[in-house]
């Protein structure tokens, strides 16, 4: 089982999931001309998607859905909530409603050799999810845009082999910053969006041994830095109450606009 991130941050998010013979992406929200050059990185072409699956309707994760789907016939799967609000979105396109594909919360859905399954989150969309894939003994999840979590997200990410997961912001960079006050108080609020401290926080209750890579995403561009993320998370691992230390673990930040390492789960 593969995984590898082709854009992660506040202006765009993509991640590759695949095995053998099966291939999937998790959001398009950047350009399909980007998508494609990531893509390369996995020996894959748009041609071998067997779907796009798509967290929620926010640009900087549906930019290239209508382009992809459009030009490769790729289905897209969401939420109805998530279905609507593409809908809605010009800058989109107009999608053959023919390659959506409705999925229900906590429901499996079998897709190739993937068993894929999406949990609620709390952000602010219209029926936003996380999602988790299982691939035989194996499994990964993608859990951004969290305002903020609970046991039904811990439970939800067990006993996973990898994880793309949400360190936005900075709380004093974000205080002190530029943006409206408003703003702020929306990334701050249980529907905006997970700080460094607390996406460690949600970490030490997922950590087990078997974990082998971990990766911060959808880091803001203007209200964290890489390494203040890296150094909050992992603290919050090694002070937090679990038996691990961060060192225990690979633990980087993904790449903002670019395709970060190729992470092979075996």
């Amino acid at each position: 089982m593969r995984m590898m991130t082709i854009a992660s941050g506040s202006s765009g998010n993509c991640t590759y999931i695949g095995d053998d013979t099966t291939h999937i992406l998790i959001d398009a929200g950047i350009s399909g001309k980007r998508i494609e050059e990531g893509l390369k990185k996995a020996d894959i072409t748009p041609k071998d998607l067997d779907g796009i699956f798509i967290t929620h309707e926010h640009i900087d994760h549906i930019s290239g859905v209508g382009v992809l789907s459009r030009k490769y016939n790729i289905p897209i799967y969401a939420t109805a909530g998530t279905v609507r609000g593409i809908q809605t979105c010009r800058s989109v396109g107009l999608i053959d409603p023919d390659l959506y594909q409705i999925i229900d919360r906590n429901e499996v859905t079998e897709i190739g050799t993937m068993m894929m399954m999406a949990h609620p989150i709390s952000h602010d969309a219209a029926d936003p999810v996380c999602y988790r894939a299982t691939a035989g003994d194996y499994s990964v999840a993608v859990a951004t845009d969290l305002g903020c979590y609970d046991e039904g997200i811990v439970e939800f990410l067990q006993g996973l082999d990898a994880i793309v997961l949400e360190a936005n912001h900075d709380i004093n960079m974000l205080q002190v910053g530029s943006y409206p006050y408003q703003l702020k108080q929306r990334i701050l609020g249980d529907k905006g969006h997970l700080c460094n401290e607390k996406a460690g926080q949600l970490l030490c209750r997922i950590l087990h041994d078997r974990m082998q890579k971990i990766r911060l995403g959808h880091l803001s561009q203007d209200n964290n830095l890489p390494q203040l993320a890296s150094e909050a998370v992992k603290l919050e691992v090694t002070l937090g109450r679990n038996p691990y230390k961060a060192d225990d673990f690979d633990i980087r930040v993904a790449e903002r606009s670019e395709p970060g390492d190729m992470i092979r789960i075996a």
